[in-house]
């Protein structure tokens, strides 16, 4: 008999991680089962009304002192009138829907199957679950009024990232954003302002400035009350960026995407991944950091793959170009055109950044993580979570340049020490490099 592991490493270049599972390309109904998830969850959303969707740890007991703070918050939100949305399941999910449902309000849960996190709570009155990681996150992103985060681990993080970078991009309207814990979030903030905002000019600080932090549920109440009800699917009329056309049109083209980007990634092979911001400039020790990484890779057979623009994913495939390796960029289309570098052998582009994002963490041999933004932290924690919950086998995650990463390294150590959101073995998923020579250690 053969093994699903054997599979995955014989036939590698036709493997992708959706997080449901590690997918064959070829295997097309996986593509229909993967819309009908998407069909269900249009579905589910367009019953919802004032929706706040609250994110947080699912390992969070309900003695914890925010576990009590989403439950008050949830009570809140019921008596407002508002729909509460979770992913369903223990800890801060459960503290939340508990408060609206209590409260009589609507308690909602967009649920994932998790090896260790499968059961839906029993203060959610409505639910909808899902297999994709990647078509659940879109669900529990797209309908919010407000969203709130609460401490968490590598999935939180990753749920942040995703927001606060779709709405810098203009990929999702701006709502307002909450964080609960200033002891939790303030030196996240901090990282930001001093790393990438000050150091790579990655964000902006007055999109910091945008974000509202507090420590009681009652202050978080305040930013939500007076919320207006937005539209969560696409109706007549909308000028928003992925609904001309309607929800049946942009179902039907998500499939189209997931199709062109499965069969694209069927010529792609032994690749490394490299992300970083795109506001590197050529001359820049980062840049040339990524030049020779790309390089490296192609003298030694491997194929360069990054998101096809300028900065750290320029200098990566200038690199591979100009060694004669193979130069791939995964591109997004904005305003109908293609944000691409010349130094790409092969590239591809997306109109939804959810494909693009899905295309771009495909299956590699390790990826590197160059000083970056909300882009670059939303995909580093993206595959932290996948891994962690075992979606896709163990790889080598690399940070390039420590005196970048550090201080971000520091605090993920306390979310096992103090916060208790991650395991002490999580802590192990990344590790950082200094010196482009280094990448030669993970050829082997």
């Amino acid at each position: 008999m053969v093994k699903k592991q054997e599979i995955i490493n014989n036939d590698s270049h036709l493997q992708i991680a959706t997080g449901g599972e590690m997918i064959n390309y070829r295997e097309s109904w996986r593509i229909f089962r993967i819309m009908a998830e998407f069909v269900e969850g249009y579905q589910f959303l367009s019953g919802l009304k004032k929706e706040v969707t609250i994110f947080g740890s699912a390992r969070l007991p309900a003695n914890s002192k925010y576990y009590q703070i989403a439950e008050k918050l949830g009570h809140l939100l019921g008596k407002g009138g508002f729909t509460t949305i979770t992913g369903g399941g223990p800890g801060i999910m459960e503290a939340a829907n508990k408060g609206a449902f209590e409260a009589g309000g609507e308690s909602a849960g967009i649920n994932i199957q998790l090896p260790h996190e499968q059961r839906i709570n029993q203060y959610v009155n409505k639910s909808v679950g899902f297999y994709y990681f990647f078509s659940r996150k879109v669900m529990l992103t797209l309908p919010a009024n407000v969203f709130v985060f609460f401490p968490g681990g590598f999935g939180t993080f990753d749920e942040f990232f995703e927001v606060v970078d779709y709405m810098e991009l203009g990929h999702m309207r701006k709502t307002t954003v909450v964080l609960v814990g200033k002891e939790f979030w303030t030196p996240v903030l901090n990282f930001l302002h001093h790393k990438s905002s000050n150091e790579v000019h990655s964000v902006l600080d007055s999109d910091l400035l945008d974000l509202k932090v507090v420590d009681a549920a009652e202050d978080a109440y305040e930013y939500i009350k007076n919320a207006p009800d937005l539209p969560n699917l696409c109706i007549p009329g909308s000028t928003d960026w992925n609904c001309q056309g309607g929800t049946d049109w942009k179902v039907f083209r998500i499939m189209a995407e997931l199709v062109d980007g499965f069969e694209f990634l069927t010529k792609i092979n032994n690749n490394v991944t490299v992300l970083g911001t795109k506001s590197i400039l050529p001359g820049s020790s980062y840049y040339k950091a990524a030049y020779e990484i790309g390089k490296i890779l192609a003298e030694n057979k491997m194929t360069t793959m990054t998101g096809g623009g300028p900065g750290i994913m320029e200098a990566a495939n200038k690199g591979a170009f100009e060694a004669g390796g193979e130069s791939v960029g995964i591109n997004m289309r904005f305003e109908h055109a293609e944000r691409r570098n010349n130094y790409l052998t092969k590239s591809t582009s997306f109109f939804f950044p959810f494909i693009r994002k899905l295309i771009i963490t495909s299956p590699a041999k390790f990826f590197v993580f160059f000083p970056g933004g909300f882009g670059t932290l939303h995909q580093l924690f993206e595959m932290l979570t996948l891994v962690e919950t075992k979606k896709i086998p163990p790889m080598p995650i690399l940070l390039y340049g420590k005196e970048f990463w550090q201080p971000l390294l520091d605090f993920i150590y306390r979310l096992h020490s103090e916060f208790k959101t991650i395991s002490v073995d999580d802590q192990k998923l990344v590790r950082v490099i200094n010196r482009p020579e280094e990448i030669k250690e993970f050829l082997k």
